[in-house]
């Protein structure tokens, strides 16, 4: 039976094959892809520092066991053996994140090439948010989760648990490393402490760096880059124990001063540097919440020996930022993009949060990472 159909064409039938400036549709579509590919490899330098990928829902880490006494050798005797110490399963969460870019047919009409390329740069930026911030929020916020399988999801030691022995030093139950200043200012004393909170784990003392982050007016407001042993920096402080040695990025200077041992590094690992106390290097960044500064062992860029866990998919085609191509004949048309990950402490010794206060109870901060 022949259908005869009836009707008027409107302009939603008509085929939009390129951008108001001419650009085709396809190759923009190829340039963001490739754009997004080169962004994956290149994950936030911040975030790499301070995490390690993984694809298990969980890891059993062994939490120390007393050593085993030797005893005297008989003739005829056998040995006793030793027993496998404890274990302590800690977890990762895992969510997915998506956002659409909304680009119909007739925004892409009238659009140029510029327009497009702004709102795929804003997404990048918004996934660099979601990704630091989660990652900043589980080393900030003591608060302990549940997984999807049922595994428990730790911060920082919080006082839960006892942390395992290290060469013969034992920790209290009620261990912390979520710390106050008890007053408003940041001394040199907060950061001397919160490197020893950490290197006696044994954390940073072996291998890697300790790395010192603040946000930006913090770091004027502790005047950490006058610190000099033995000198008065503020009416009534603390002497500090140790010198600030700034790096090649500080502004040119005319100092009789001079340095003796190595000099900090003008960058690490794609951050830069400000410079160095007590071998921590300090590096600003708008990420971290004002007044709160966090120390941590690295061991560089998606280091295992790093405090946090970034969990992905098991399949690794669900990795990364990933981009859902719209329904037609043109992709960027209504596309949009999607995030699944997850985050769990690993290293819960390998960091401290100090929080700028004067209450001696620590306060977890809200980091804006998504919706």
């Amino acid at each position: 039976m022949t259908i005869n159909r009836h009707g008027t064409a409107t302009r939603g039938d008509t085929l939009v094959n390129r951008l108001a400036d001419g650009v085709e549709l396809d190759d923009i579509w190829v340039e963001i892809t490739d754009a997004l590919r080169a962004y994956n490899e290149q994950k936030s330098a911040l975030a790499g520092l301070l995490s390690f990928k993984t694809t298990n829902v969980a890891e059993a880490v062994p939490q120390g066991a007393d050593l085993p006494l030797f005893e005297e050798a008989t003739e005829f005797g056998t040995p006793r053996g030793i027993a496998d110490p404890t274990y302590l399963s800690l977890g990762f969460t895992f969510k997915d994140f998506d956002v659409a870019s909304r680009m119909s047919w007739k925004y892409l009409r009238e659009a140029d090439s510029e327009q497009v390329v702004n709102r795929v740069a804003r997404i990048l930026g918004g996934d660099n948010q979601l990704v630091n911030g989660s990652i900043l929020q589980r080393l900030l916020d003591p608060t302990v989760r549940v997984n999807d399988w049922g595994h428990t999801v730790y911060g920082l030691y919080n006082g839960d648990m006892q942390p395992p022995d290290y060469l013969g030093k034992k920790f209290a139950a009620d261990h912390k490393h979520y710390l106050t200043t008890l007053g408003t200012a940041l001394d040199s004393i907060h950061v001397e402490a919160g490197i020893s909170h950490v290197k006696e784990h044994g954390y940073g003392a072996q291998s890697g760096r300790f790395l010192l982050l603040m946000h930006p007016d913090d770091v004027v407001s502790s005047k950490i880059t006058s610190w000099r042993a033995g000198v008065e920096y503020r009416t009534g402080g603390p002497l500090p124990k140790f010198d600030f040695v700034v790096s090649s990025n500080a502004p040119a200077r005319i100092t009789h001063e001079h340095v003796e041992g190595a000099t900090p590094p003008p960058e690490y690992a794609g951050q830069p540097v400000v410079g160095s106390y007590r071998g921590a290097l300090l590096v600003e960044s708008y990420f971290i919440p004002q007044g709160y500064v966090i120390i941590a062992a690295t061991g560089g860029a998606n280091s295992n020996d790093n405090p946090v866990g970034f969990r992905e998919h098991q399949n690794a085609a669900y990795h990364g930022l990933r981009v859902i191509p719209g329904v037609g004949p043109y992709p960027i048309q209504e596309h949009f993009y999607v995030r699944a990950f997850g985050t769990g402490v690993r290293h819960r010794g390998a960091a401290v949060a100090i929080q700028i206060t004067n209450n001696a109870n620590y306060a977890a901060p809200v980091i804006v990472a998504h919706r």
